[in-house]
């Protein structure tokens, strides 16, 4: 699974875009791995690794680095959407 694919799969359980949840981690003031982790599991009911992959982009914002080059599991880009499924056709 791609990252950007995490994020879309955690947009489709909370029916909340990306950008949403790190803005509602700031306002919670949520810093550290362990609490926004918690944070996710417990309101959102995610499962670790998504929640590890939100709380990543939360910490380190949403530039990564793109390690697979092939294959379905590769990100297309270095810099993932925060802005929504509905939005992908859409300019970044």
């Amino acid at each position: 699974m791609s990252f950007q694919a995490y994020l879309d799969a955690i947009e489709k359980k909370t029916g909340k875009i990306p950008e949403d949840l790190v803005a509602e981690a700031k306002a919670k003031n949520l810093t550290k791995h362990g609490e926004i982790l918690d944070w996710l599991k417990e309101e959102y009911q995610l499962g670790t690794g998504h929640a590890r992959a939100l709380a990543q982009v939360i910490i380190k914002g949403p530039e990564i680095e793109v390690t697979r080059t092939t294959g379905p599991h590769r990100d297309e880009s270095s810099l993932l959407r925060l802005d929504g499924i509905a939005n992908r056709d859409k300019s970044p």
